[in-house]
Formats: structure tokens, C-alpha cells, sequence
């Protein structure tokens, strides 16, 4: 199945909408007014007591005789980087692989941060990190899905390593969004999130409706994708409690270590509508 498109018309419907909830959350408004904090000059004010002396404008005072200090608005635009686990566990999926449903996940943020006027990056990994380069423009979508087309996830995932390396890349205001399976140890995903904290931070586990419902039973070969290992089993109603009470432990912990760091966590399904996913995580 290729990775689809059509849900992006959707996400126009409600531009308006959609657009005012990310600027209040995630952008800001576009200009604020700061004395010298920001890179744009704006206008001269009198000095006052308690001024920072390092914003006088000294070739004013040079000609006029009295002090003043300089004005900039502050530049408050947002680079939204979008992170995408292209390792092997996200080959898996009943219908719909989880790379590809993370892929339209990720196809919809740069849809939207281009709707804003907004940078993005998209950055896949698996043993390492690949990097998509756009630029602003609307053809950058049509480019980002050739690139996405043309992935398979497989490998091995260095999920700490690589997103440790990727921080050190992150120089402005930023929202970051991490898709994946989130299949590591809840360590790894903690510190990733502290090293992070300064951003607003999305993380959004992709699971297959198996994984989540895991409605089968039976004599079944379990294949870990990543390193080919196998394991014969039976599953059965007392395996799949256990498996229930494994998953939920893990996504709690997720969900602790998230809210430290007021950073969003949201476990979605590749069978759920992809519109209806993202007015989930908007709203």
C-alpha cells in the first residue's frame, strides 16, 4: 500500500479552526515586543530607571543629548521537526503498515506548519538518522512523500542514540514530534524527554489493531522484526491479560514521564481515521 494524501483536503475543512488551536498551543503570536531580546528593530524609546544599559543607543544620545533605548520585536517563528521510526517493528501491520500510517501522520504536520507559514524538517531513523531537507513551498509535500514512498522500514532502531544526536541540531523554538511504536525501554524514552524538555514536545505511538486488541488464540510463531528471533506460543485468555497488563504498564510510564516535561503523549491505530486522529490531538 502506498502512503495516502487524500486525508490532507480534510484537514483544509477546518483550517480556520485547526490554526487558531496551534497558534494559541504551539506558535504564539507571530511578533512580540521585548526591549533588544529579539533580531528585528522596531523603534527607540526614552530610557527609563531600570533599563538594561547595553540597549542605549549611543549615536542618538551622540546627537540629541538624551538617552534611548532600542526596540525589536522578537522573532516568534516555529520550526516544527517531525521524527519518524522507519525501524523494523514498524514494518508490522493487519492492513495498514505502522511506517506508512506514521508516514500520513507525519505528512499532515508538514501540511499543516506549511498552512501556518512555518518551517518544518522531517527526519526518519532506524540504526541511524536520514534527513529530508525542504524548503518552504507546497510542492515540499509532493517531494516529502516521494521520500517517504521510497523507504521500507527495517533494522535495527537506535531509538536514545539517534534522537540524542538529533537534539544537538535544534538551535530555535521548536515543536517536536516523535511517531513510533515506542517499543523501547521506558528509560531511553525519559531521557530522550528531559534532553528535550526546552521544546513543546508531541510524542504519538502508532499501534496496530492487533497490538491493541490482540484477538486471536492459538498456536502462533512470534517473529521480532528487528532481529528476526522467533518464538513459538500459545496465546490464550491468561497470556493476553498479561500482555494487556505489560502494554498498559509501559504506556503509563510514557504518560508519567510525558506530563514532567508538560510534553502530549497519544496512542492511535492504524484502523482510525486519520482526520479524526488529528482532531484528537489538536483538541
Amino acid at each position: 500500500m502506498a502512503i495516502r494524501t487524500d486525508f490532507l483536503k480534510q484537514l483544509d475543512r477546518f483550517d480556520l479552526v485547526i490554526n487558531k488551536k496551534i497558534t494559541s498551543s504551539f506558535v504564539g503570536e507571530r511578533r512580540s515586543e521585548s526591549a533588544g531580546s529579539g533580531l528585528i528593530f522596531k523603534d527607540h524609546s526614552p530610557y527609563v530607571f531600570g533599563d538594561d544599559f547595553k540597549h542605549i543607543d549611543w549615536k542618538v544620545y551622540a546627537k540629541t543629548d538624551k538617552l534611548f533605548v532600542k526596540r525589536y520585536e522578537e522573532d516568534r517563528n516555529l520550526t516544527v521537526h517531525i521524527v519518524i521510526d522507519f525501524s523494523g517493528s514498524m514494518d508490522f501491520g493487519s492492513k495498514v503498515k505502522k511506517f506508512e500510517y506514521a508516514s500520513m501522520i507525519g505528512l499532515g504536520f508538514a501540511h499543516i506548519a506549511l498552512r501556518n507559514n512555518e518551517k518544518f524538517v522531517l527526519t526518519t531513523f532506524d540504526d541511524k538518522l536520514d534527513f529530508f531537507r525542504p524548503k518552504r513551498g507546497v510542492g515540499q509535500i509532493a517531494a516529502m512523500l516521494n521520500y517517504l514512498n521510497s523507504k521500507k522500514a527495517t533494522g535495527v532502531s537506535s531509538f536514545e542514540k539517534s534522537l540524542l544526536k538529533y537534539r544537538q541540531l535544534i538551535s530555535s523554538r521548536a515543536l517536536v514530534v516523535i511517531i513510533s511504536d515506542f517499543f523501547y525501554d521506558a528509560e531511553q524514552i525519559r531521557n530522550i524527554l528531559h534532553r528535550y524538555k526546552k521544546n513543546r514536545i508531541m510524542l504519538i505511538q502508532v499501534l496496530d489493531h492487533l497490538e491493541r486488541s490482540l484477538d486471536i488464540e492459538g498456536d502462533f510463531d512470534l517473529i521480532d522484526l528487528e532481529s528476526d528471533a522467533r518464538l513459538h506460543t500459545f496465546i490464550d485468555p491468561y497470556l493476553r491479560k498479561k500482555y494487556f497488563q505489560q502494554l498498559e504498564m509501559h504506556q503509563g510510564k510514557i504518560l508519567n514521564e510525558c506530563k514532567k516535561v508538560k510534553a502530549g503523549f497519544y496512542v492511535v491505530g492504524t484502523d482510525e481515521n486519520i482526520f479524526d486522529v488529528f482532531y484528537r490531538i489538536l483538541y
